[in-house]
């Protein structure tokens, strides 16, 4: 790893700052990141979804592919770890790279450290450093020990991103029902909740999560990924190597200017100050043979010829010499004097003793004792109680809920609804014989689907299967005739009244809406 090439503005930073430069780096090489993701991710989505259909089991396939994200995770860490350098890989490469680095590192991810909290910290020690067990195990705890926290809180904040982008989904699909058939969608909705719930609905689940995760999962990496790089930059200086290594190249270029220089003033010492030399002995030289007559030049300067032969009295330099070694803030050692306590516990304030101290502190031991034994009789009553209730609720927990259930289901299915395939020619003279037999929500279905084959040929619709009410209600406005509107309206409330809530017209009722009937749609009586 050659930090000197790294492609961003590297130096210590606060961990949230750490974090938005790994997110800054997702989004930089947002194409070399999610290009492979959906290749591999896609093939596995699928082919999970396949055989949860086929075992029957739609909820295995999101909970496989949340548990195997440390796998995916792996495709945006070597491309940030990679374009951070300024090497940014292709599609092809990246997926390659999948491969060479192998499951060295997979079952730690997918077992005992699955659920660890600071994954996306400690991933990149395993896959770009490399190393045996113990030094992995080594910079695992040096490098998570500061960032630890926020590695946990960037797990946690991820999670409840991906969450809440599911809700989204499925709120959106409910933005686009109608207002009035909003109460009616959202109680089917919740009846597709159970155990008879569609495959349509859990593949339409598995689509949301595999999204929400495609979206989180490679900003969750990257960010782990800055945390990573700011922890090796504070620890091993990474900034201040990089700023000795770019002055040394500055320093390499302006070499031969600056030996050029330093060259230059090493020869001006020898050029000017030698003559000026050369003069200035000349001119003693001269001196001293115009004194000497002639003679011959005296010997080098000694000590005494240059700063004189008088003596100088330095008692005085040596005693401030002594008195300054005297000062302690010179010396090597020094005392330091401290008062304490001869005894410490008898110096302590005695708490005050106030008349019938005694008595108060047993009376209080005695509301302790009495309190405890009240205590643990109520929990023995509520022991006794719950052995006593056991046949009431013991059957409940064992699955007396689904019994109630399926004989709930039994006593619907005893009263479904048969008609036959087609309408009789006689609609009316049927529902009356219905009614008068004591099935008055046959005689009720009956009227309702022959009104809705009347709907359909006054109104040239054709209604899709399952139509709800306030379907064909809105359908029903495409009706020429007021009348024929309102009798229909009349007809799906009596229907719902009698279907929902059990409320059977009266016989006059019944019979005034067989005669608007024939009336106004002409069915023979």
């Amino acid at each position: 790893m050659r930090i000197d090439q790294l492609d961003v503005a590297l130096r210590a930073r606060s961990q949230w700052e750490a974090m938005e430069l790994g997110t800054a780096l997702v989004r930089r090489h947002a194409a070399a990141i999610w290009t492979p993701w959906l290749l591999l991710t896609s093939p596995v989505f699928v082919l999970l979804n396949l055989g949860g259909w086929w075992l029957d089991a739609f909820w295995l396939p999101a909970l496989l592919m949340w548990w195997l994200k440390p796998v995916f995770e792996r495709i945006p860490l070597y491309v940030i770890s990679r374009g951070a350098f300024g090497a940014v890989p292709g599609t092809a490469q990246t997926l390659r790279a999948q491969v060479h680095w192998g499951v060295r590192a997979l079952p730690g991810y997918l077992l005992w450290r699955r659920l660890g909290p600071a994954r996306a910290l400690l991933m990149p020690v395993d896959l770009l450093e490399g190393g045996d067990a113990a030094q992995r195990r080594q910079r695992r705890r040096v490098l998570g020990g500061a960032a630890y926290g926020h590695a946990t809180l960037l797990t946690l904040v991820c999670w409840h991103f991906e969450v809440m982008l599911q809700v989204a989904g499925i709120a959106l699909v409910f933005m686009f029902v109608p207002l009035d058939s909003l109460p009616e969608s959202l109680r089917v909705a919740v009846s597709l909740i159970g155990s008879d719930t569609p495959a349509w609905v859990w593949l339409g689940f598995n689509l949301l999560a595999w999204a929400a995760m495609t979206l989180i999962g490679p900003f969750y990496s990257g960010a782990g990924f800055g945390l990573y790089l700011n922890r090796r930059t504070q620890l091993e200086a990474w900034d201040v190597e990089i700023a000795f290594r770019r002055l040394g190249a500055r320093l390499a270029q302006a070499a031969p200017l600056v030996l050029v220089m330093v060259m230059g003033l090493a020869m001006l010492p020898l050029a000017a100050p030698v003559h000026a030399q050369d003069a200035t002995a000349a001119a003693p030289a001269a001196h001293d043979n115009h004194k000497t007559g002639g003679s011959q030049a005296t010997a080098a300067a000694t000590p005494a010829d240059v700063f004189g032969a008088a003596q100088v009295d330095t008692a005085g330099f040596r005693q401030a010499a002594a008195r300054a070694y005297d000062d302690p803030q010179l010396g090597a050692s020094h005392t330091v004097c401290r008062w304490e306590r001869r005894n410490a516990e008898a110096d302590k304030p005695q708490p005050r003793e106030f008349p019938g101290g005694q008595l108060f502190g047993a009376v209080a031991k005695l509301l302790a004792l009495l309190s405890e034994a009240a205590l643990w009789i109520l929990v023995g009553a509520l022991l006794l109680v719950l052995v006593l209730t056991a046949r009431w609720w013991l059957p409940w927990l064992r699955g007396s809920g689904r019994r109630r259930r399926r004989e709930a289901e039994s006593e619907v299915t005893a009263h479904a609804l048969q008609l036959p395939d087609t309408l009789p020619p006689d609609i009316l003279a049927s529902a009356r014989r219905l009614w008068h037999d004591g099935k008055p929500r046959h005689a009720l279905a009956l009227l309702y689907r022959a009104s809705l084959d009347e709907l359909a040929q006054r109104a040239d619709i054709v209604l899709p299967p399952g139509s709800t009410e306030a379907q064909c209600l809105r359908a029903a406005r495409r009706m020429p005739q007021d009348a024929d509107r309102r009798l229909f309206a009349h007809m799906v409330r009596t229907w719902q009244y009698a279907a929902y809530a059990g409320r059977v017209p009266s016989d006059d009722a019944f019979q005034a809406l067989l005669d608007a009937l024939h009336q106004q749609y002409g069915w023979p009586a």
